[in-house]
């Protein structure tokens, strides 16, 4: 995920840049894959009747943009809210395209066959192995019509096959029938 964090009429503090980071880990950690482009902008607002700060939040994610505005006093708490917010966004744009049947663009080859090598359902991901021995993490976020407790490592899948930060990604995993 690209990380690109502004301040208008402020310095960046330390604090807020710990706390942007911690916030990025966590949403990377629940939706991975999902934002290609994550924009934070901080901006003092003391002419403004609501006084203080103002925190935009505006994630890139495949065929669509997310935008979160918080204004308040103190900008840790809003950092938070907003970051917060966001997560529930892309929960939702999720649940929408899976509620759709429309799978990313990177599905759009088609559906390939693989076997479940290894599986960490407390940690929500997994690892597929190809017919030509690639191995393919998947979360289960990416899971059609079956969770994690109905996996088991060597059971047969049908899946599409998308890029990750490090690798190839699983964009849908369903179980073959």
């Amino acid at each position: 995920m690209e990380l690109q964090v502004e301040g208008r009429n402020l310095e960046i503090r330390k604090a807020w840049q710990e706390k942007i980071e911690e916030e990025k880990g966590r949403l990377a950690r629940h939706h991975p894959g999902l934002v290609h482009h994550l924009r934070i902008s901080i901006e003092e607002t003391s002419g403004h009747k609501t006084g203080g700060h103002e925190v935009r939040l505006v994630a890139s994610v495949p065929n669509d943009t997310v935008v979160v505005k918080r204004k308040g006093e103190t900008v840790r708490p809003l950092l938070v809210e907003a970051f917060d917010t966001l997560g529930l966004q892309l929960k939702e744009l999720q649940r929408k395209r899976r509620q759709n049947g429309k799978e990313p663009e990177a599905a759009a080859a088609g559906p390939a066959m693989a076997t479940i090598k290894s599986l960490f359902p407390y940690e929500a991901y997994g690892f597929l192995v190809t017919m030509d021995g690639q191995e393919v993490y998947f979360h289960e976020n990416a899971l059609k019509d079956v969770s994690m407790a109905q996996l088991a490592e060597g059971d047969e899948v049908r899946f599409a096959e998308g890029e990750g930060d490090k690798g190839p990604t699983a964009a849908w995993v369903r179980l073959a029938k």
